[in-house]
């Protein structure tokens, strides 16, 4: 689909059929070859313009459709390399290239480039690798080397040199070392840039105290190039021991932005040896200047801190080798390895490469708007990139190859809705603590059509403080109408429905664009809260065309409203309450309850003990109203208490009420009964009234009960005593004994009639002249 696109817009480019067959033919052939990448080779060091590569014989792309597609080279990064000439196809050097100073820090140099056609857009990658040339040579850091060796030191020792430093590469770099004569040292070399000088017989500071050697240092170059170094030995006198580290290799990670003062590592080698031959100093050797800058190592401690701005994208890694000598002048040597971890601390970088200023609003969807390319100089997920586009708009992001994206259409463009279109892409990276960057592209959509006028909202919200002003402005309402002139001047009216009261606001009708809406009366949040009201507003076409939308006024509370209480009464000028004096703290006494017919918090009320005979004895919830004992109720506090509460609301400024409270504290309810008697405020309660007759009541005839109770004993008592008289003075009977039928006959009834069982037989002896009755049981009768 992507290439019939390319070939219709080649075809719609040229005017005649034949053109356009041309056309199609080489766009086949050019959009094959952008699938693959142009290499090429240059020396170093080559004469400005000098020649590349004939980019049109390479591409079969004839010279005169060079200067008609617009090709021209596009070099990756800030600088441009290279020059297309459109006339010849060749492709050349700016400038003379210095592969040492384009890329410092790589074995192969390779320069990326684009090729850029358009009509129709077409992109073909390149790349140009420098070759080193043999221009440098090696160079030692310093001229004379000096070592200072123990005549004591046993063959087979070995002592790090300094390497030489060649910024060629590859055969040009540096290859091999060799030592001038002498009998008593050889070199050693691992690799080209750690060389070490062994010694092959033992020395005798007494036969020479001094040795000079000459090292030279030579690469693989055509002719070769060299360069020299002065080694020069003092021998020294006998230490037996020499600095020890307690590793050979100290790995450490350190991330990129570490701060300055940051401790790395410390180093440390012991040496047994006592007085100056025991004292170890550390230094760095065998260390690029560069590492020597981002570190600092304390002779004294050795303590590696960061000195200087760590950089991941500049060195992944860095290593360094300590050096430690004691007072007698014999070393050891360690390596330090900091790996650099890498930071997310660059953000994606966007760069436009082509970009169409204006597009029709009936161009078809996935037409191509612009290309850009996304670049991130960190690595891994901190370099991955992702690109978006803020906001819904009809567009999206095609990516290519290379990190390069196409912005296309994603729906068909209406120029009435949008005329233009100011499209922000963002890229982002994946890393930790993502990163972003931003870049806007505006553009524009031709084209015009009639409409009716719109309103930018099907419904408008709106609200007004009640108590407003006549007349007052309380917002706009806003429609637009594609059409220019008189077609486009638009009117406002209100839409008048039959049944209805007149609206209580009004709307400009002729105000441009917009239409004010002002209030016609003061509003009482209290009686109306919304209402709603239908706006026409209708062009100067004719016949006019017109739109409806509906306004929501809403009216806001105003704190005109004082809080109402429901308990106690308003009208009663305090209420009575009982509390025993055994209630302990916490003791709930009464709850006053109000109301506010205001809303929000405006009506949020808040209550609070403003005065009490007694103020540390009660206490009132903050939101419930509960009035409660603060503390336990002591006998010296007064029987009758008298409380004012002050209910108060949140509004601006704010509104209150009061209610008392009369409080009694009673032992029982004849004390409450003579509390409330005497207390004035009991006449004007009526139900409390009511309540002390009933407890009167209660108590007098409690009293009539006892009393009664008391004078039937007397009686029975007195009763009592008046017959033991009588009885005394009487002859004693003889005793006499009653059967059971007796006993019936008599009237006494302990047969079938009485509450015991009829299956025992009673004996009872009475006699006439004593004051007591015996019984004696004798026996059941059996069946």
């Amino acid at each position: 689909g992507w290439l019939f696109w390319r070939l219709m817009a080649c075809g719609r480019w040229n005017g005649d059929s034949k053109r356009q067959v041309i056309l199609l033919i080489l766009c086949v052939c050019v959009c094959q070859s952008g699938a693959e990448t142009l290499r090429y080779s240059l020396p170093e060091e080559m004469e400005r313009d000098s020649f590349v590569a004939n980019i049109a014989k390479d591409l079969g792309v004839p010279l005169s459709q060079l200067a008609a597609r617009k090709a021209r080279v596009v070099s990756e990064g800030n600088e441009q390399l290279f020059r297309l000439d459109q006339n010849t196809g060749v492709l050349t050097a700016k400038e003379s290239l210095d592969r040492e100073k384009i890329c410092p820090q790589s074995d192969t140099c390779t320069l990326g480039f684009k090729i850029f056609f358009e009509n129709p857009l077409q992109l073909i990658r390149g790349q140009v690798e420098v070759l080193d040339v043999n221009d440098n040579s090696p160079v030692f850091p310093e001229k004379e080397m000096v070592l200072e060796i123990l005549e004591t030191a046993s063959p087979g020792s070995r002592f790090p040199l300094e390497s030489a430093q060649d910024k060629d590469v590859g055969i040009n770099g540096l290859q091999n070392y060799s030592l001038g004569p002498n009998p008593h040292f050889s070199l050693a070399t691992r690799t080209a840039k750690y060389l070490e000088l062994v010694l092959q017989r033992q020395l005798d500071r007494e036969e020479q105290g001094e040795l000079n050697l000459l090292l030279t240092a030579t690469d693989g170059g055509s002719p070769p190039r060299s360069g020299t170094a002065q080694i020069r030995i003092v021998v020294l006198d006998a230490n037996d021991n020499i600095p020890v580290f307690d590793r050979e290799v100290y790995k450490v990670r350190l991330a990129e932005n570490s701060p300055l003062e940051t401790l790395v590592v410390r180093v440390a080698a012991a040496d047994p040896d006592q007085g100056s031959n025991g004292e170890v100093r550390y230094a760095f050797t065998q260390t690029s200047e560069r590492s020597r800058q981002l570190f600092q190592l304390n002779p004294t401690t050795g303590e590696i801190r960061v000195v200087g701005n760590l950089d991941f994208e500049e060195a992944k890694s860095h290593k360094m080798v300590v050096k430690a000598t004691d007072g007698g002048e014999l070393s050891a040597h360690c390596e330090v390895q900091v790996e650099v971890l890498d930071v997310n601390d660059n953000a994606p970088e966007i760069a436009l490469t082509s970009l169409s200023a204006s597009i029709a609003e009936d161009a078809p969807p996935r037409t191509v708007v612009a290309l850009f390319s996304v670049r991130d100089r960190d690595s891994g997920d901190n370099g991955r990139t992702e690109c978006s586009i803020d906001g819904d708009l009809p567009f999206t992001l095609t990516p290519t190859f290379d990190n390069y994206y196409e912005l296309r259409t994603s729906a068909a463009l209406d120029r009435e809705k949008t005329a233009e279109y100011n499209i922000t892409i963002t890229a982002t990276d994946w890393g930790t603590k993502r990163l972003s960057s931003r870049e806007s592209i505006f553009v524009q959509v031709s084209d015009v059509n009639d409409n009716a006028p719109e309103f930018t909202q099907e419904v408008y919200t709106m609200s007004v403080t009640e108590n407003n002003s006549p007349m007052l402005r309380i917002g706009r309402m806003k429609a637009t109408d594609a059409d220019a002139g008189k077609n486009a001047r638009v009117n406002y009216a209100l839409v008048r429905q039959e049944g209805k009261e007149q609206p209580e606001v009004s709307v400009n009708a002729e105000s441009g664009d917009s239409g004010t809406v002002r209030s016609l009366r003061p509003l009482d949040y209290e009686k109306v809260r919304t209402f709603e009201v239908t706006v026409r507003a209708a062009d100067g076409g004719s016949p006019p065309l017109s739109a409806q939308a509906v306004l929501r006024v809403m009216v806001r509370d105003q704190n005109d409203n004082a809080p109402v209480l429901l308990h106690p009464a308003p009208e009663s000028s305090a209420a009575a309450e009982l509390v025993p004096r055994w209630a302990p703290s916490g003791y709930l006494v009464a709850k006053v309850v109000a109301v506010d017919a205001d809303a929000g918090q405006n009506a949020w009320l808040s209550y609070e003990l403003a005065k009490a005979t007694e103020p540390g004895l009660f206490r009132v919830g903050l939101h419930s109203g509960e009035v409660r004992t603060a503390r336990a109720v002591a006998e010296r506090d007064a029987a009758r208490q008298r409380l004012m509460v002050l209910v108060r609301d949140r509004g601006q400024p704010p509104r209150s009420a009061t209610a008392t409270l009369a409080v009694a504290l009673v032992d029982g309810f004849s004390d409450a009964f003579h509390q409330l008697g005497h207390d004035p405020a009991s006449v004007q309660q009526p139900q409390v009234a009511e309540d002390e007759l009933l407890t009167t009541y209660l108590i007098a005839s409690l009293c009539c009960v006892s009393s009664l109770f008391l004078l039937s004993i007397l009686v029975l008592t007195a009763s009592a005593l008046c017959k033991a008289r009588v009885r005394a003075e009487l002859p004693p009977p003889s005793p006499s004994c009653y059967a059971d039928g007796d006993l019936a006959s008599d009237g006494v009834g302990v047969g079938s009639t009485g509450t015991l069982s009829p299956a025992y037989r009673y004996e009872m002896c009475l006699t006439s002249g004593s004051r007591r009755s015996e019984f004696q049981f004798l026996r059941p009768i059996l069946p």
